[in-house]
């Protein structure tokens, strides 16, 4: 199935919604976690079917999406036999800030306490913040200071 993001042909002012398009390519349970894990570091089939203990089927055919979409490319490391490890492209890089705000929310909801994992700035190890800024007047912007308007149109 191709999704509507990946059509040349089709525009913002045909009305499909960007959250619709994104989980046509990422929006289940098992390819969330797949990306965690590329993320991660881990990147090899078997690799990945261990730590998640996901049915090799599933796994191959969510792999084969994420590479059709552009999100992740097979890089060859064994010749005989064939084997494979799953990178991320630019696309799927610019996923990260996706997957850290789900990751921060079920930090808040869904733990008891302290959250399993703290990420992390690699140089200087202070644990990161996830904010929403304004490019013009660099305020930090709330929830409830968000409005849409069909792109195109003068603010």
């Amino acid at each position: 199935m191709v999704s509507r993001c990946q059509l040349d042909d089709i525009h913002a002012s045909d009305g499909h919604c960007s959250i619709e398009g994104t989980l046509d390519i990422i929006g289940d349970r098992w390819t969330l976690l797949i990306l965690r894990d590329i993320f991660r570091g881990v990147r090899r089939f078997s690799q990945l079917h261990d730590d998640l203990g996901i049915a090799k089927n599933l796994l191959a055919d969510r792999l084969s999406r994420l590479v059709d979409a552009d999100v992740v490319r097979k890089v060859g490391y064994n010749e005989r036999p064939p084997r494979y490890e799953y990178r991320l492209t630019p696309r799927g890089l610019e996923l990260s800030p996706a997957l850290v705000a789900l990751m921060s929310w079920g930090d808040r909801w869904c733990t008891k306490g302290e959250p399993p994992t703290v990420l992390v700035h690699d140089r200087c190890e202070t644990p990161l913040e996830q904010l929403l800024l304004c490019p013009t007047c660099s305020e930090h912007v709330e929830p409830t200071h968000i409005r849409s308007r069909t792109s195109g149109l003068p603010a």
